[in-house]
């Protein structure tokens, strides 16, 4: 049986959760590094803290899929999971800022890093149930449609994210500097505002998302009623996770090249714009980034700790514009590719973002300007200003990352594994990253002798390797579209 194409605003539903999720996870990359900084971390060890994410990643998301194929209740299939997973990611949000009071059981740096681990693997709770109920409820010829709103709403969520810090500060008023080991007013505020939006947001998906009963799944997707399972063991269920995964389907190993350069990029981004921009724009050196030169000091010095907050403030701009170029892209990203070709549209996309990573070398004038910007008046460095350049290309990169694989992808999977494939493709977000974290502070440390200017160069040079990579990717289901097309 055919499975019934959606009215538009039902494919909105789908995916509108993803909004606030994308909200936490922004103020989650372009506030981390900042908070650990503030709570004591060095700038090398600082990717070694943001470890905690991909590893969450690594470990929830085959989890949760596997788990999310074989649930059908009262609530859902994939929506349990997904409430759940918000509930936790705003546990931990509302925490995090609060390092500092639990000063008498923890040390405020270990405890950012917990809440860290508790919010990304809330985070990847939810994330992968959702890239799995688009595959469950938008039929094929509507699934770039479904994944390119998923984009949409992903990147206005990260929009909003990224700016409430510069809004709490230049609009409310509120202060963007803190006492030394205590986290700043703006940034607190900002993860209490989004803690509540993620799981009211996620909560209108549970609510306005009926999913398919089994029977009707089943006929939709082709597949015969499953017998009942007998009981495993873990070793039994380990060993048919394994098959699995080596026996994954051709067009994700392909895909896992291109992701692996395009997330080892997107971690690095992360996790050194800020301590980059701040070194290279604001001229604030990299001892102020030490955290043992840090300790050995009483108090911060008034124009250091300013620098630091307006850097830190100014890096989500700077994230909030890439991703509003990305909700922008994402809008024509479905015209574009039905009309080039994913693979093309795919490889061009990520060719942008890398030389738009590699472009922040030409941007260095610290000469102050005079800005309006979002109802506020404000005095920034010229260099800085000029860095909503190179994001239009990030933005683009960012918004293929979020849809292309995924279209890509999904039509390569058996309907009745679609979960747990999800759940095994993350490996090809965690990895990269993960690796990424290994390697890139010490990178930073031997190499660029913490200029974190160049590692972010170094991001460029392998999104750029990224979009070659897409030319090897065999994406069947556009070849059987152009087949069709042509008859």
């Amino acid at each position: 049986m055919k499975q019934p194409t959606l009215p538009f605003w039902q494919v909105w539903n789908v995916s509108f959760g993803f909004l606030g999720v994308q909200l936490g996870f922004a103020l989650q990359n372009a506030n981390v590094s900042r908070v650990l900084s503030d709570l004591g971390a060095d700038l090398h060890s600082l990717s070694l803290f943001w470890l905690a994410a991909p590893i969450m990643g690594l470990l929830v998301q085959p989890i949760v899929g596997a788990a999310s194929d074989r649930t059908w209740n009262r609530v859902g299939r994939r929506r349990p999971y997904i409430l759940g997973g918000a509930i936790a990611a705003a546990t931990g949000m509302l925490l995090m800022p609060n390092a500092s009071l639990f000063v008498a059981f923890i040390t405020p740096m270990l405890f950012g890093g917990l809440m860290l681990a508790l919010m990304d693997g809330a985070f990847n709770v939810t994330m992968q149930p959702f890239r799995a109920l688009v595959a469950d409820m938008v039929p094929n010829e509507q699934r770039t449609l479904g994944y390119s709103i998923q984009a949409l709403l992903i990147n206005i969520g990260a929009v909003i994210g990224s700016i409430l810090p510069f809004v709490l500060t230049n609009i409310i008023g509120l202060e963007n500097t803190a006492p030394k080991g205590e986290v700043a007013p703006t940034v607190t505020w900002a993860f209490y505002i989004g803690a509540s939006a993620l799981f009211l947001t996620v909560l209108w998906t549970v609510i306005r998302t009926k999913e398919y009963a089994p029977a009707d799944y089943n006929r939709y997707k082709g597949l015969t009623a499953a017998a009942p399972e007998a009981k495993k063991t873990i070793a039994q269920r380990l060993g048919n996770f394994w098959q699995l995964f080596i026996n994954m389907p051709k067009t994700m190993r392909q895909l896992a090249v291109v992701q692996f350069f395009s997330w080892f990029s997107l971690f690095i981004m992360w996790v050194y714009t800020t301590p980059a921009i701040t070194q290279y724009i604001w001229g604030i050196e990299a001892k102020w980034f030490d955290a043992d030169y840090l300790h050995s000091l009483d108090v911060i010095p008034t124009e250091i700790a300013a620098a630091k907050g307006a850097a830190g403030d100014w890096v989500g701009i700077i994230f909030a514009a890439y991703s509003l170029f990305a909700a922008l892209f994402s809008i024509v990203l479905t015209r574009i590719a039905n009309r080039f070709g994913r693979k093309l549209t795919y490889s061009l996309s990520l060719l942008a973002g890398g030389l738009g990573y590699m472009s922040f070398l030409l941007f260095q004038n610290a000469e102050v300007v005079h800005v309006n910007l979002w109802l506020t008046e404000v005095d920034v460095p010229q260099g800085a200003l000029d860095l909503l350049i190179p994001m239009i290309g990030v933005g683009i990169a960012w918004a293929a990352i979020l849809a292309m694989p995924y279209a890509i992808l999904a039509g390569s999977l058996p309907a009745d594994k679609t979960g747990v494939y999800m759940g095994i493709f993350n490996f090809t977000i965690a990895a990269p990253q993960i690796v990424s974290g290994l390697v890139a502070g010490q990178i930073l440390k031997y190499v660029f002798n913490n200029e974190a200017i160049y590692i972010l160069v170094l991001a460029g040079v392998c999104m750029v390797l990224g979009a070659i990579s897409v030319y090897f990717v065999k994406d069947s289901n556009e070849q059987n579209e152009l087949v069709v097309q042509s008859h």
